[in-house]
């Protein structure tokens, strides 16, 4: 059976960002929060394991978070999708040209 997870994206009263993470298909977990895209992946695979990594995200924004900064986690998201597929591919540099250090590290 696969997983449904929220992902809202909220404003703190300082004006940054976070996501909330709620595993709705469980009905009883607490609302996780995520602070940079690096921990919402890390907590995302944590939660998949209760369902062998099949996983479906709701997406949603609280009223009061802007445009800007939606679009600042969607351009976080784009850019951690790129480096995991160079991580996976071993390429040295990513698509933009930025050198991909976890693969200059193994090799």
């Amino acid at each position: 059976m696969a997983g449904m997870i929220e992902s809202t994206i909220k404003t703190s009263p300082l004006g940054r960002w976070y996501i909330e993470l709620v595993d709705v298909t469980d009905g009883e977990s607490e609302p996780i929060h995520c602070l940079d895209v690096y921990e919402y992946a890390e907590k995302i695979e944590e939660l998949g394991k209760a369902y062998d990594g099949m996983v479906e995200v709701i997406w949603s924004s609280d009223d009061g978070v802007t445009p800007e900064q939606i679009n600042e986690v969607r351009m976080q998201m784009n850019a951690y999708e790129a480096e995991q597929e160079a991580i996976r591919n071993g390429e040295s540099h990513l698509a933009d040209g930025t050198l991909n250090f976890s693969a200059t590290n193994e090799a």
